[in-house]
């Protein structure tokens, strides 16, 4: 019922998103922004995303403090009074780093726009990377990294890397080690800011109340001081090791499991009816087998879940699973023999009639934010889906086949590949 509910009232929301109108603005100077204007509300969002991320540290987890560092303090401001100016003019302004890309998040008031943008150019440009912050932001990382030594989900997750990615960068903890993040030095952090916050792959998109016209100086005043290239991405394609079964010992009354294998890129022609399959499969909340087979029929566990994560230099298909210690390997059976069966004979005809309907109808709800909306102009550019994505997405999942779930499924799904990580203490 909740599931018919959330499709009903995706379906009368859906003529708004499909209204929307995504807009090429280039600057004067030639930078680019994809825009979607939003004039009801006077709130603007940006997105950022640099080329470089984890996958390019020299030591683990720089991307990652860098990242957490453009923030505290910039240009004239030290750490208190940019973060002052910041929460004075209720500005959102942060980066994080992902294995492939740096990315910048902001967002403001229409009042305060020429502000936020000017912090976002100080940031970007002149992070100071004094002594108090980044000793500050290098306790708390590794203060985060010490309670996650008692997490079975964060246990779990570094191992599974580690496994399915032992010779590759993308095997490499995203925020780095204790001894990595001890040793990584200010002078480091400055280069890799110079260096990486460049105008080379950097994509931006825009939502929100402003119009192409000041849109296009305010992007050459923030952007056009980055450097103007970086030096080549050397990071290797990936196939994701399978077929292995690791486990961390922890003392915790519950183990959680990180399984999966090789996936697809976001190019592969496979990708929509492997989209599919995999929201049939484990990425359908309580509509998926999944679910079905582990926490409806038997009660094993709480969430159980699948999904594709696509690299630039390769992709997985990975899904997770905790319960009870007792209950693990019967879980874990469970789910490889749902891979097996979706494998051998994919969805049925129900199966791919559902799962269109609420991927097609569900979509618009996913854009219930100008920070979303600006997220997504982002990914449709770094992922090369084109100006007219919106228009033309769900006509891609209406257009996938029954034969064409059972070839990707096939193709994708490997019950003897999967590598499997357990984080606890799971009892026979």
């Amino acid at each position: 019922m909740i599931r018919r509910l959330l499709v009903v009232l995706a379906l009368l929301t859906a003529w708004p998103a499909y209204a929307v109108t995504v807009e090429r603005v280039v600057s004067p100077g030639g930078i680019e922004a994809w825009l979607v204007q939003d004039h009801a509300n006077p709130i603007l969002a940006v997105e950022i995303a640099f080329a470089g991320g984890a996958a390019i540290d020299a030591k683990p987890g720089t991307a990652h403090m860098m990242s957490a560092l453009l923030d505290e303090g910039a240009g004239p401001y030290d750490s208190q009074a940019f973060q002052g100016k910041l929460e004075d003019l209720a500005i959102s302004l942060g980066f994080d780093a992902g294995k492939d890309r740096l990315r910048g998040h902001l967002k403001t008031l229409t009042e305060h726009r020429d502000t936020a943008f000017e912090l976002l150019r100080l940031a970007m440009t002149q992070p100071r990377f004094d002594k108090e912050p980044v000793e500050r932001i290098r306790g708390q990382i590794l203060a985060g990294l010490a309670r996650e030594q008692q997490s079975p989900e964060a246990q779990a997750s570094k191992a599974w890397y580690r496994a399915a990615f032992p010779d590759h960068p993308y095997g490499r903890p995203l925020k780095g080690d204790a001894a990595s993040i001890k040793a990584i030095t200010t002078a480091e952090l400055k280069s890799f800011a110079k260096t990486w916050l460049s105008r080379e792959g950097m994509v931006i998109g825009v939502s929100g109340d402003i119009t192409p016209a000041e849109l296009g100086p305010l992007l050459d005043r923030t952007f056009a001081s980055l450097p103007a290239r970086h030096p080549p991405i050397n990071v290797p394609e990936a196939a994701a090791f399978g077929g292995r079964t690791e486990l961390v010992v922890l003392d915790n009354p519950q183990s959680v499991a990180m399984f999966g294998s090789a996936g697809i890129k976001r190019d592969d022609p496979d990708w929509w009816p492997a989209y599919v399959v995999n929201y049939i499969l484990g990425g359908g909340g309580f509509s998926s087998r999944l679910t079905e087979e582990v926490r409806e029929k038997r009660g094993l566990a709480y969430s159980v879940y699948s999904y594709l994560m696509p690299f630039d230099r390769g992709g997985i298909v990975i899904g997770g699973v905790a319960t009870e210690n007792a209950r693990i390997n019967t879980s874990l059976d469970l789910i490889k023999a749902e891979w097996r069966s979706m494998a051998e004979q994919g969805p049925t005809e129900t199966e791919l009639a559902n799962a269109k309907t609420y991927l097609t109808g569900s979509f618009p709800l996913s854009l219930d934010s100008t920070a979303a909306i600006a997220g997504l102009m982002v990914t449709m550019q770094t992922d090369k889906l084109g100006l007219d994505y919106l228009e033309r997405r769900n006509g891609f999942i209406e257009a996938v086949t029954l034969a064409d779930t059972r070839r990707a499924a096939k193709r994708l799904l490997d019950a003897d590949a999967l590598t499997i990580v357990v984080a606890g203490r799971p009892t026979p």
